[in-house]
């Protein structure tokens, strides 16, 4: 399986109640990072992904956080972020926490074995309402029992808003999962459309965001952003670049930093784990 490891030479695991935690969980991979309160600086990072074309199950997702000499330790706080591509949006004024699965199912079609969830977010004022596989949802109360799964665009949209309001127009951004994406639009810092597509190939992903464009009037000329699964100069960058001529990545930001160890890491990539430290 693709593993990948980054650590500072600061890092002790006898300090980690010093540290707080962010895992991603998901059957693409299993990913974590911690950040040192005491500097504000990332000081690991490892991700596990299964091979191409498979994916981890749940009880093999249980065996690598036990068998894992960081994950089993004791954090100042542990944050989860699951990405799911099957969510809705519910203005907080009609959200009712004992409606959920029906705000849900009212939008998308939900699977016996899944757990609907539901997280607030301060921009817009609303609730994430998703849903999970019920065999991932017990793993982060398996072994953080005080810890609440967060859908992976509540740190997303929550890094979106600010930069969206520092431009006095359209703001765009792609976030890439390997096998769905979010297209999401700020005007003027207000959200205006936010939807998830499943894709096989490049071309599907091409095809929704330049729809999106058309539909709403953007021009060409306003920037892309891009987050996820995607890297300068692949195929997905090599796509759009001959139509959009603005193409750029959303590195994580906050009241943080990275250790140098970092430097070479596509940060864009993990966006969601390391900003999820800045969520309420």
């Amino acid at each position: 399986m693709p593993f990948l490891e980054l650590f500072d030479e600061t890092l002790d695991i006898n300090s980690t109640e010093n540290y707080e935690m962010s895992v991603q969980i998901s059957i693409d991979g299993l990913a974590f990072a911690l950040l040192d309160t005491i500097r504000n600086k990332y000081v690991l990072l490892r991700s596990t992904e299964p091979d191409d074309n498979k994916y981890l199950a749940a009880d093999r997702i249980s065996e690598l956080i036990s068998k894992d000499d960081f994950l089993t330790r004791k954090y100042k706080k542990v944050n989860v972020v699951m990405p799911s591509p099957k969510f809705t949006i519910v203005p907080a004024p009609l959200f009712d926490p004992g409606k959920k699965e029906e705000y849900f199912s009212f939008n998308l079609n939900r699977d016996d074995n899944d757990t609907v969830v539901a997280n607030k977010i301060p921009d817009p004022d609303s609730y994430i309402v998703f849903s999970i596989p019920r065999s991932l949802y017990a793993i982060p109360s398996n072994f953080w029992p005080a810890t609440y799964p967060f859908h992976h665009t509540k740190p997303l949209l929550n890094q979106l808003s600010r930069n969206s309001k520092s431009i006095g127009g359209y703001y765009v951004h792609v976030h890439i999962e390997k096998e769905f994406f979010n297209i999401l639009v700020y005007d003027h810092g207000i959200l205006k459309f936010s939807n998830t597509f499943n894709y096989r190939n490049i071309s599907d992903i091409l095809y929704y965001v330049l729809n999106v464009y058309k539909s709403m009037g953007i021009s060409h000329e306003e920037p892309l952003h891009f987050s996820g699964h995607t890297g300068k100069y692949d195929d997905i960058w090599s796509g759009f670049a001959m139509y959009i001529r603005n193409l750029k990545f959303t590195d994580p930001a906050g009241g943080f930093n990275f250790s140098y160890v970092f430097n070479e890491l596509e940060l864009h990539r993990f966006i969601n784990l390391f900003t999820v430290t800045s969520c309420e």
